[in-house]
């Protein structure tokens, strides 16, 4: 699908998207081709830049960030958005192309933001077509909208990927006691746990 459209994954946390993702950059990788990996904060895109380095070789990934720089040169690039942004705004200044075959907007949700919105925005529409876009998010309720506006300011068609209504890994509440126990606070019935009962009647009356 990637190869000929855009595409927007919406789906809940924990359900695979970033699989959707690697296994999309190892494609392009394996053709020497390139991609840039984007997100909205430097600590996730460290987090992403360890992950990729594991998966497809640290001479294979470089990172640019607001404060770091490094193989910039590699075929696949993670950093924040707005440094691509800027990257985008340096090519249609000298006139040079950007060099990549597909980008992947994480937590493309951010589009919505009051103060940080522009970027995702302009990223979108300065992206040429002939680059991929893959898009990524948890929050997007109206994706059939999202990718239409794609459609129309890239002039590429743009697919779109759902997942599961219901979360695929359930959160669970716990509490961490100073021994370093994990219990469970609520039961399977739905009522507190006796054992964390206890330990507040006990806290309580010491």
């Amino acid at each position: 699908m990637l190869e000929y459209e855009d595409v927007l994954v919406t789906a809940p946390t924990g359900s695979g998207k970033t699989w959707i993702a690697r296994e999309e950059i190892r494609r392009l990788l394996a053709d020497g081709k390139r991609a840039w990996y984007t997100t909205p904060l430097k600590a996730l895109t460290n987090s992403k830049y360890q992950e990729f380095s594991d998966e497809f070789g640290a001479e294979r990934v470089g990172i640019l960030t607001g404060d770091r720089k490094e193989n910039s040169d590699a075929p696949l690039i993670v950093g924040t958005t707005e440094i691509y942004r800027n990257q985008l705004f340096d090519s249609l200044r000298t006139g040079s192309e950007v060099d990549s075959n597909l980008v992947v907007l994480d937590e493309a949700h951010y589009l919505a933001d009051e103060e940080r919105g522009h970027v995702w925005e302009e990223a979108i529409i300065l992206t040429p077509p002939r680059i991929r876009l893959l898009l990524l998010s948890a929050t997007i309720g109206n994706a059939g909208d999202f990718a239409s506006w794609l459609e129309e300011v890239r002039g590429v068609r743009c697919g779109v990927i759902t997942g599961p209504g219901k979360r695929p890994v359930p959160l669970r509440s716990a509490v961490l006691l100073p021994d370093r126990r994990l219990l469970a606070l609520i039961d399977e019935s739905g009522k507190l746990n006796p054992q964390i009962a206890q330990l507040i009647h006990e806290t309580a009356n010491a």
